[in-house]
């Protein structure tokens, strides 16, 4: 696509809504329990669209919102002195998956990205409790970024099993949020890297990608509000009940 105009016009207005409203709920549910957007977008647009074109979208507000999280906490030069590892083997891992693998599109591409989807909701469901013990953390973090690195260069979805491993770490509360921040941020990045290597990610993308960072900061402000008010707890298992019965679905119907 070279222009933003064009980039709406082929989605036309039915997906353009589609389209406004995912942003706007998944950046609900990242205000509510500080991760998601690109995990709820991927999910939602991955039954209407190529994997890709819904990759490209997500760019700019998933680096802005990630920006922003890993910012604040204070923690920032001693998670990245523990994870770097991990990190560039996100990036790598990317880099390779983006020349083995790519994201073409194809249904095994829509099954991958369910089968993503699951596997993230069931560790949330379930996994909670993990804990790793630190002497594994120098083999145990490079592999799960590598992993992670291929599935995002497969799927746009990078929490498998980056999240389920950061949470494991036994980290508290504020630097867990900022540590995911510094992980989605390299995955982010590193899958831009790919999408533009490929010729996926043009001008009409970014501005589109640039337009719907609007219902995701509206939907981040809204979850913000709505985390006063209800447990985070309850709406962390709705979440992922919704985000594994989409996976199912996209596993299943692809």
């Amino acid at each position: 696509m070279n222009t933003l105009t064009d980039f709406y016009q082929n989605l036309g207005p039915a997906l353009s809504l589609l389209v406004i409203l995912t942003f706007l709920l998944a950046g609900l549910v990242k205000g509510v329990i500080g991760l998601g957007l690109p995990t709820v977008a991927m999910g939602l647009l991955g039954l209407a669209m190529a994997p890709a074109q819904a990759a490209a979208l997500l760019i700019i507000p998933a680096t802005l919102t990630n920006l922003w999280q890993l910012a604040f906490g204070g923690h920032l030069t001693g998670l990245i002195k523990r994870l770097w590892p991990m990190l560039l083997l996100i990036f790598l891992g990317t880099a390779v998956g983006t020349l083995w693998i790519g994201m073409a599109g194809g249904h095994w591409v829509v099954r991958g990205l369910g089968a993503a989807l699951l596997l993230y909701a069931l560790s949330g469901l379930f996994l909670a409790t993990l804990r790793v013990n630190p002497r594994h953390e120098t083999w145990l973090g490079p592999l799960c970024g590598l992993i992670t690195g291929i599935i995002t260069s497969a799927t746009g979805v990078f929490v498998i099993p980056a999240v389920p491993y950061l949470q494991a770490l036994g980290l508290r509360r504020d630097e867990l949020v900022q540590a995911l921040g510094l992980s989605f941020t390299v995955s982010t990045l590193a899958l831009a890297a790919g999408l533009l290597w490929r010729g996926a990610l043009g001008s009409g993308e970014l501005g589109a990608s640039l337009l719907v960072l609007i219902p995701a900061l509206l939907g981040m402000w809204l979850g913000q509000w709505l985390r006063q008010r209800i447990s985070a707890l309850l709406f962390k298992r709705v979440f992922f009940i919704g985000l594994g019965a989409l996976g199912a679905h996209l596993l299943i119907s692809a």
